[in-house]
């Protein structure tokens, strides 16, 4: 299993950014996806989850109205859209799937919110 973000950067409050994670080594139709965030000094934490067909999504209270979760399943592709960034949603942005109590990760992706 594989999972390669891309698509973090530095961007304004108020800017928007579109993150995607590549995956492999899996049937990635079959597999809900996660992202997740870690801020220096914090725990990771969940941002935003879909279902394997895409049909259900969740999102934690502070990204809910401005960030979305996407999937490409032909592209073996899951999105983050991120809009109205603030500087408190700077961190190292990955990408997650599980299989029973085996979690994969991604390496990372830097996003940092300043003027």
């Amino acid at each position: 299993v594989q999972l390669v973000e891309s698509g973090g950067g530095l961007v304004q409050p108020g800017g928007s950014l579109r993150l995607s994670c590549v995956a492999s080594g899996f049937t990635f139709s079959r597999f809900a996806m996660r992202w997740y965030r870690q801020a220096p000094g914090k725990e990771r934490e969940l941002v935003a989850g879909l279902s394997s067909a895409g049909s259900t999504t969740n999102y934690a209270d502070s990204v809910k109205g401005r960030f979305t979760i996407s999937r490409d399943n032909a592209k073996n592709t899951v999105y983050l859209q991120m809009n109205s960034l603030k500087p408190e949603d700077t961190a190292v942005y990955y990408c997650n799937t599980w299989e029973g109590l085996k979690l994969y990760w991604g390496q990372g992706t830097q996003v940092t919110v300043s003027s």
